[in-house]
């Protein structure tokens, strides 16, 4: 699959998030709302369904999505998912592989790792022990499990500082949703 340009504003995308050794995961559709110097947004509106095997989610509130912009891929392992007002966080955010547009499809592959921020502005690291474990069962690859250590601690401290765009910058987006 040859990486593409987001979709423009206005397109009906598909986000199909898997685990390692493509199996599915997460899998949901969104609007593309637009993109700025921090990547592509999607918006969910309150009542989108997601579903994955064995498990599906409604969204309660409004959401939208961020797809990091494109820069290393270092700097560009995650998804990260605002929540609207009444949501039950602020942000929760997907550590994976590079995100990448095939036509109107985001793929990725979720790596188990989550920063979230909490109502109250409590930043933690989720699914730790996930990790530990397909690391070992999944057999994840050691650039893989560096790209996924690095990227969950670089994202934690910019969440944590409050820098863009966790500093109030999805506001904007979820209003033209």
């Amino acid at each position: 699959m040859s990486p593409s340009p987001a979709p423009p504003a206005g397109s009906r995308v598909l986000v199909r998030m898997a685990k390692w050794r493509d199996r599915p995961h997460w899998s949901f559709a969104a609007v593309a709302l637009g993109s700025d110097v921090h990547g592509d947004w999607l918006g969910l509106p309150a009542g989108t369904s997601m579903t994955r095997p064995g498990a599906s989610y409604v969204a309660p509130t409004d959401q939208v999505v961020l797809v990091p912009a494109a820069a290393p891929d270092a700097e560009r392992a995650w998804v990260t998912t605002f929540h609207g007002e009444g949501g039950p966080l602020q942000a929760y955010v997907d550590i994976t592989t590079p995100p990448v547009w095939d036509g109107t499809t985001l793929h990725a592959v979720d790596l188990d790792l989550d920063v979230l921020r909490g109502l109250t502005g409590r930043v933690w690291v989720d699914d730790e022990d996930e990790f530990a474990e397909h690391r070992v069962t999944l057999g994840y690859p050691p650039e893989l499990c560096e790209l996924a250590v690095a990227s969950c601690a670089r994202v934690r401290a910019i969440v944590e500082a409050g820098h863009a765009p966790y500093d109030g910058s999805a506001r904007a987006w979820l209003a033209r949703l």
